[in-house]
């Protein structure tokens, strides 16, 4: 249903709802938990979105998991829905215990091959991108900095 929105209008919505659960983080002191996924594809390069809301910069795909969603179900689905391709070989990187709209959140951080060229959605997010690991852009999210410190760490 969303979809028959126009794209503007809807990241219009996006923008004002994002304020809202940043308030709402904060009044209600708790987040559901979430997962971020660092996607691949064949040669190595790591996927990063922008999106059409919240603070400027580079994210790995993700979202939060909804009620009764297992964390593994909740990563290929954002996937889906952010970047139009399918997922293989999703394996859990760790989990990351972080505050977040001065809410305690728990983020479920797992790897992937994405072995199709991202189309994103033009609402959620406006640009995705592969990137090679040693030439990422800027701005980094802190966030994508602390997910990126993980993955590497349970690489070597």
């Amino acid at each position: 249903m969303l979809h028959l929105i126009p794209s503007p209008l809807h990241r219009a919505a996006l923008k004002l709802a994002h304020r809202l659960r940043h308030h709402w983080r904060k009044v209600r002191r708790t987040t559901p938990d979430g997962v971020s996924v660092i996607a691949h594809d064949l040669e190595g390069q790591i996927l990063l979105v922008r999106h059409s809301y919240g603070p400027d910069g580079w994210y790995f795909p993700g979202g939060g998991i909804a009620r009764g969603e297992a964390p593994e179900d909740a990563a290929r689905r954002e996937i889906c829905e952010e970047v139009g391709c399918p997922l293989q070989g999703l394996t859990l990187v760790g989990v990351i215990e972080e505050v977040i709209s001065g809410a305690p959140h728990r983020a479920h951080v797992f790897e992937g091959i994405l072995d199709a060229m991202p189309k994103p959605d033009g609402r959620e997010v406006i640009e995705a991108k592969f990137f090679p690991v040693h030439s990422l852009p800027e701005p980094l999210s802190p966030r994508t900095r602390t997910r990126l410190d993980l993955w590497r760490a349970k690489r070597s």
